[in-house]
């Protein structure tokens, strides 16, 4: 195919040598399969901020780290170099969440380099070499769906213990190949003891991914495992090794009316969007 404008500059530079086909087209990114040497990978094309539609983007950068007095202050006119710069931490954000979990034991696509906002990254395939199925488009018997669920909490209990919240974290945003879940889509990740709204968040990727396995494995919402790592993490007592139960006493006394009718408005919400999602994959099959 024809060598899309952004990845020229990859391809001039050697780092790609071609584009095979586009695998696809979000409201964040363009995703390629392009050939580098022997080895087929992904090139992921980030959309610039004026074009993304990610909702509530100020969520997700609080507490993100700007060394440099000058881009901060940049970043804060919201001038053209400064935008530039808050464009750069966006996509950084991704490979530096990547890096950071791969080596915390998660798997996640393995990265190659971010070069003028494409990420070159490990093209996840099945057993035959094709791509690999999102979760959302795989089905499953109960006990695959309670190992796979098992999986995902050790990921998530992983991802915590790095310090780092998914934020987006769905059946949409999970590939699945012979060896498991993977995760993907990492550019809104949060730093965990940073950013006010994460526990509200970590406590929506663990009870998304709870629903979904529970669609094969309807006992799996009586778990509570949001609640339970997230507990253990604010007492610095969840460690890579702690062992989760799905289990939580809460203070009923001391409930907070107002984060519960928060949460149940952020599950409607989340629901919501999933329907938008599943008519417009409709739309575009």
């Amino acid at each position: 195919m024809k060598v899309p404008k952004r990845l020229q500059p990859l391809v001039d530079d050697g780092l790609i040598d071609e584009v095979i086909s586009r695998l696809m087209s979000g409201k964040e990114a363009d995703i390629y399969i392009v050939s580098c040497g022997d080895n087929i990978r992904c090139a992921k094309v980030y959309k610039e901020a004026a074009k993304r539609s990610f909702k509530k983007a100020a969520q997700y950068q609080e507490g993100r780290k700007v060394r440099s007095g000058r881009r901060a202050r940049a970043m804060e006119k919201r001038s053209s170099y400064g935008r530039k710069q808050q464009e750069e931490i966006w996509q950084n954000a991704e490979v530096d969440a990547l890096s950071r979990l791969a080596r915390a034991g998660v798997r996640v696509p393995e990265t190659y380099g971010c070069v003028d906002g494409v990420l070159l990254m490990e093209l996840v395939t099945d057993d035959e070499g094709n791509v690999a199925p999102r979760l959302d488009d795989v089905t499953m018997s109960t006990e695959q769906a309670l190992e796979d669920h098992a999986m995902m909490m050790h990921y998530a209990k992983l991802m915590l213990c790095a310090g780092v919240v998914h934020g987006d974290l769905s059946e949409f945003n999970v590939l699945v190949d012979a060896y498991g879940p993977v995760i993907i889509d990492l550019p809104q990740a949060v730093d965990a003891s940073a950013n006010n709204n994460a526990e509200s968040m970590f406590g929506r990727d663990v009870n998304n991914m709870t629903r979904y396995y529970a669609e094969f494995a309807p006992a799996l919402l009586k778990t509570r495992y949001a609640e339970e790592m997230w507990a253990l993490y604010e007492e610095g007592k969840l460690k890579e090794e702690t062992v989760l139960t799905g289990l939580y006493e809460g203070d009923a006394d001391n409930a907070d009316v107002d984060s519960v009718l928060e949460e149940i408005k952020a599950v409607l919400q989340e629901e919501q969007a999933r329907q938008e999602r599943l008519r417009e994959a409709e739309e575009d099959g």
